[in-house]
């Protein structure tokens, strides 16, 4: 069988040497096309509203202030740093009140300075996540902000101690916290169409935070329409809950792969011995994949590191759908994946790495006018039949990884037997 090699190589050159420059053009085009319309969008509710709002001194004092605090968090949080993907911050609690106690403009424009003062002074990424982050945070409170006005009118109700106007203010919390989420978790679906829904909503830390930061926000915005003084006050406790935060993620982010998510090499096998610890306890079977993706190199050398890095993220997104919640997957270096499944028998283990070889078979990610199709080797260990620790199961599956690459790649193998790849629907067979 010849090796198989990667759809519509061609040398790196236009659109893809501007993709190195400007990131965004090399994303899917649905995705592109995605984010260039809500950013549209928010201009466009930026220009309505400004038009329509009448201008006062009061409610610019107002958003200086909430905006001061925000950067205050932001500077007494700096030195921790931010880790690296999706990371969470309690700057709702200065953006919300923009919401419920100023004009919808004002909550259109609050994103803006703070995700350049964290881009300046946090951590540079690539500057379109910061201009969408802007955008959905600024059409979330702008949703939030009509609302609000239109339901209760009288902002100075809000600060009257009445359930009604505070029962509203938590209602346009919770819309302020379903849009924005609804914005990125769309964003980030169509980056990677093969994620499953529920990991880009929320889950059940990511709702506590969404709950923690609703509450914040309507108390701020009630001591904020009481006496602007009083921010004072309120500031500390969320610089406090901003660090503590912050500390708990990047612990988090200490044990995952920055470009894939996915836990890396030591973090991963921390959790396979533990596993295996267990598995030894209660007599149940184990399963170990070492999967690789075939002729990687020819990626980045074609069509550039950005593009290979794109191949990686599509790739750990596949595996992590196809995989059980409570399976073990990490990135083991470079092109290399590994897979761990508890109470997984030899006939298991084989109907995962072929469920995963024929799901990123059928994987593609844009690269100029093209698509980049890959393929991957996967090898195979169980516990008891090819070892009894985490090392000699790594040394078997390795074994039968460099096998599956000897004898072709694009297909299974164990340390003693080999499972070729299926013929993909619509192809010929190779007459005798």
């Amino acid at each position: 069988m010849a090796a198989p090699i990667h759809t519509s190589v061609k040398p790196r050159g236009g659109v893809a040497a501007m993709a190195n420059r400007w990131p965004l053009l090399g994303q899917r085009r649905a995705l592109v096309v995605y984010l260039c319309g809500i950013v549209a969008l928010d201009l466009a509710a930026i220009g309505f509203f400004a038009v329509s709002s009448d201008l006062r001194w009061s409610d610019l004092l107002t958003f200086a202030a909430l905006m001061a605090c925000g950067a205050v968090c932001i500077e007494a949080t700096r030195r921790l740093g931010m880790p690296a993907g999706v990371s969470r911050d309690l700057l709702s609690a200065w953006w919300l009140p923009a919401a419920l106690l100023l004009p919808p403009v004002y909550a259109l424009l609050a994103p803006i300075p703070l995700q350049i003062l964290l881009q300046k002074r946090v951590r540079e990424t690539v500057v379109y996540r910061r201009v969408f982050s802007s955008a959905a945070i600024g059409l979330a409170g702008c949703a939030a902000s009509v609302l609000f006005h239109t339901v209760v009118g009288d902002l100075s109700a809000l600060t009257a101690g009445a359930g009604r106007p505070i029962l509203v203010a938590v209602g346009c919390a919770v819309l302020f916290t379903v849009v924005n989420t609804a914005l990125i978790a769309v964003a980030a679906h169509t980056a990677a169409p093969d994620s499953r829904w529920r990991e880009v909503l929320w889950n059940r830390e990511s709702l506590l935070l969404d709950v923690v930061e609703l509450c914040l926000g309507v108390l701020v915005a009630i001591t904020c329409g009481l006496n602007l003084a009083l921010l004072v006050l309120a500031l500390p406790p969320v610089v406090l809950l901003q660090r503590s935060l912050l500390h708990a993620q990047l612990q988090a982010a200490a044990r995952t792969d920055p470009k894939t998510g996915l836990l890396n090499a030591a973090a991963w096998q921390r959790e396979a011995d533990t596993e295996i610890v267990r598995a030894r306890r209660t007599g149940e079977t184990l399963a170990l994949l070492i999967v690789d993706i075939d002729h990687f190199k020819r990626v980045n050398d074609t069509y550039g590191h950005l593009i290979g890095d794109q191949v990686l993220v599509g790739v750990a997104a596949t595996i992590r759908s196809q995989l059980r919640d409570y399976d073990v997957v990490g990135r083991f270096g470079g092109e290399e994946f590994v897979v761990l499944l508890p109470r997984a028998d030899v006939t298991e283990a084989r109907r995962v790495a072929e469920r995963l070889r024929s799901r990123i078979g059928r994987m593609a990610v844009p690269a100029d006018d093209n698509m980049i199709t890959v393929t991957i080797s996967v090898g195979v260990a169980v516990m008891s039949m090819h070892g009894d620790d985490l090392i000699e199961l790594l040394a078997a599956a390795d074994l039968a990884l460099y096998r599956a690459k000897e004898l072709g790649r694009d297909r299974i193998c164990l340390p003693a037997t080999v499972v070729p790849p299926a013929r993909r629907p619509g192809s010929e067979a190779a007459p005798s």
